[in-house]
């Protein structure tokens, strides 16, 4: 038995700063926006130091835990820039802002600790990097990405200034995507979904990039999945429960789409949803997916030696010596590199709780989306929408029947707490 002792703040800023700084370095970032590199280090790790201390977990926020791998997350995000993103210190605070939100404001799940995050946030920027930015407009104009970009060979991760431009490429590919196939989804685009959107795509670009999006039924978890997938040229992949369908012919298909990512290179968002899980065992192949990128007896002799045969090429290529233990660690690279687990859970009841609990990767591998109530803006934007094209009514009349419905969805959401 090893004791690990928690690694110091020291230890922590030496190892993130070096990571972060030789990366800012070999991209040649300005000299002002490298300055910024130990405020950037020093403010995530008083937020991890913070957090855990103040926002411990209860049994209603059982997934308030963190780790050095949500530092790691915050870096990783605060890399995917390149210099020419980033042509100021403004931009590059708001970024910082942005991948902090995404890896610990995310899991946030009510307004005071919504707060208690944001005002900490205000407060180390105003102490690290010299800025006093208006808070109600940071928060509310975090738009990296880079969707609008994807037809090119290695898109920006940039900071999206034009909103109504985001929205105009979003629309443009959810018709693409409506047009491109049988089933069609019929969305409206307001801010949260926007939000979400942006957050989904994030992870998606990320290596060994994983999303858990908690919501009840109906909040639009999967179909904003379907067009992220769509828009980075992903293959969206789910299981099909049939009659006698269990752990045998899931991990069959576990098999085939690990292959896929892994053999073939092909990128894949894999879709689970809480009512998919009709046996345990699913979570725990996918707990030991997320933690390893393999599932442990999961690989037949004859499959091992398909892997072999198709890796080999790949191995020259790369001027790998073409092993047996050096492929076999290439295919699970491969596997964490294009296959994206993308788990839709509800919150209701105890069940995500206990699962969480007993297969702790759900939470540590998994970037954390919380899907919260709509709000009234966001209802009257898309009862408006779908009543636009209502035939024989004045615009009086279908304002007011916009305002209705939002009132009924509203009122029967208050009435059932």
């Amino acid at each position: 038995m090893f004791c690990l002792p928690e690694a110091s703040v020291g230890v922590l800023s030496t190892i993130f700063s070096s990571i972060l700084g030789n990366y800012m370095k070999a991209w040649s970032f300005g000299d002002k926006v490298k300055n910024l590199e130990e405020a950037a280090i020093s403010s995530t790790i008083e937020i991890y130091v913070k957090i855990q201390e103040d926002l411990r977990p209860t049994p209603s926020k059982f997934h308030y835990l963190f780790n050095l791998r949500d530092v790691s997350k915050v870096v990783q995000g605060l890399c995917m820039v390149k210099q020419q993103s980033i042509p100021t210190e403004d931009i590059f605070m708001r970024l910082w802002v942005n991948e902090c939100c995404r890896v610990f404001h995310d899991r946030l799940i009510n307004t005071d600790d919504t707060n208690w995050f944001k005002d900490l946030t205000v407060d180390l920027i105003n102490k690290n990097f010299k800025q006093s930015p208006d808070k109600d407009e940071l928060f509310s104009n975090l738009r990296f990405g880079d969707l609008l970009k994807l037809g090119g060979g290695n898109p920006l991760y940039e900071y999206m200034v034009d909103k109504p431009k985001l929205l105009k490429g979003l629309n443009g590919s959810l018709e693409e995507y409506n047009s491109s196939g049988t089933s069609k989804m019929n969305l409206v685009l307001f801010d949260d979904a926007l939000e979400h959107i942006l957050r989904i795509g994030r992870v998606l670009k990320q290596p060994r990039g994983h999303i858990m999006l908690i919501g009840v039924g109906g909040s639009g978890k999967q179909s904003l999945l379907r067009l992220i997938s769509f828009m980075r040229e992903m293959a969206y992949n789910n299981i099909e429960l049939t009659k006698g369908y269990g752990i045998v012919q899931f991990q069959e298909h576990m098999k085939g789409i690990m292959k896929e990512s892994g053999i073939e290179g092909k990128a894949i968002a894999f879709v689970m949803t809480d009512t998919m899980i009709i046996n345990e065992s699913f979570i725990e192949n996918l707990n030991n997916l997320l933690n390893t990128g393999e599932i442990p007896n999961l690989m037949l002799p004859e499959d091992k030696e398909d892997i072999s045969n198709g890796l080999r090429p790949v191995c020259q290529e790369k001027k790998i010596v073409d092993t047996l233990d050096n492929m076999a660690a290439l295919f699970i690279d491969r596997i964490r590199e294009n296959l994206h687990i993308c788990l839709c859970m509800s919150p209701v009841g105890e069940t995500l709780r206990v699962r969480c609990r007993q297969f702790p990767a759900l939470i540590n591998c998994c970037t954390l989306d919380w899907f919260g109530r709509w709000p009234e803006e966001a209802l009257l934007y898309v009862s408006t929408e779908f009543l636009k094209e209502l035939p024989e009514c004045s615009e009086e009349v279908k304002t007011g029947l916009a305002e209705m419905c939002m009132r009924i969805h509203t009122s029967v959401e208050d009435m059932s707490e």
